[in-house]
């Protein structure tokens, strides 16, 4: 067994391989794995100065985006489209403005505006992205769960088929068996409010009691220009980590059925009376009577 525990993009990761590794490779492998997390982040983080997403929101232009950009643009308009805007890569400048910025400030700035329609401020064909007038682009919703992806991938291609993967609670793996995950309480991060058990696949949760700050979360319905207070959690199961940490936000907005369609997954939802809903095959049991 070989494990690697470090921070990149804010939070916590460990890493668990099933195989011992020697030493001096480990050192060039936890290498890889931590150059990659960098240039994802100078790509698509909107908390650094160098960034592409920093410099997209300075100045209109038609930028040619990263080979890897592709996955991750088309689940962001495919669940535009089906929310109705509620899922949006636009979302970028309302976050910040309302105190979610570089500066971790956690003070809102000013009177908050919504973001602007998809095809008002930008158009994308892959590879290129034609920014119609600067705007701050946030991949927040589904960045973190495909950065995870993106690590399996480097593993992967270093000869190391079962591991698994845990960035600030958001979970791929890869390998026979299962395994038993806590689901934190988010009402006491110090408990688990219930248990799940993942074979080869990811699951991602999302709760507003991890970031929030006045009367705002980092999840803002960028109509209402409000954080929902109807959900206190959600949690998704699917084979990929991308799909998984994007419907795990999208489902604080809509109902499962407007996606049910579209993807394969599994979800719980923790509504804020202690109510919860899940699908059938939800991989746990929680400790609360549904």
């Amino acid at each position: 067994m070989t494990r690697f525990d470090f921070k990149a993009i804010g939070t916590s990761w460990r890493i668990d391989i099933s195989q011992d590794i020697p030493i001096p490779e480990q050192s060039a492998l936890l290498g890889r794995v931590m150059r990659r997390i960098d240039v994802f982040d100078k790509d698509y983080s909107r908390f650094r100065a160098d960034s592409l997403v920093t410099k997209i929101s300075q100045e209109a232009g038609t930028y040619r985006l990263p080979d890897d950009a592709k996955p991750m643009m088309d689940i962001y308009r495919d669940l535009y489209l089906r929310t109705g805007g509620l899922v949006t890569p636009l979302i970028g400048n309302l976050i910040s403005d309302a105190g979610y910025d570089a500066e971790y400030s956690l003070v809102q700035k000013k009177t908050l505006e919504a973001p602007p329609r998809w095809d008002e401020a930008i158009w994308y064909s892959a590879p290129d992205l034609e920014v119609k007038k600067p705007v701050m682009l946030d991949f927040g919703a589904a960045g973190k769960g495909y950065l995870i992806d993106i690590v399996g991938g480097v593993l992967e291609k270093s000869g190391i088929a079962e591991y698994c993967i845990d960035a600030g609670g958001d979970i791929l793996r890869r390998g026979g068996g299962e395994i038993r995950i806590g689901l934190e309480n988010p009402e006491d991060t110090s408990q688990a409010i219930g248990v799940c058990l993942l074979g080869s696949g990811s699951i991602c949760g999302s709760a507003g009691t991890r970031r929030k700050w006045a009367d705002f979360t980092h999840i803002i319905n960028p109509k209402t220009l409000q954080s929902p207070k109807e959900i206190l959690a959600v949690w998704t199961n699917a084979e990929s980590a991308l799909v998984a940490d994007a419907l795990a936000t999208c489902l604080f907005f809509v109902s499962p059925r407007r996606i049910l369609d579209g993807y394969d997954f599994e979800y719980a939802i923790l509504r804020s009376d202690m109510s919860l809903e899940r699908s059938a095959g939800f991989p746990g049991e929680f400790f609360i009577k549904p």
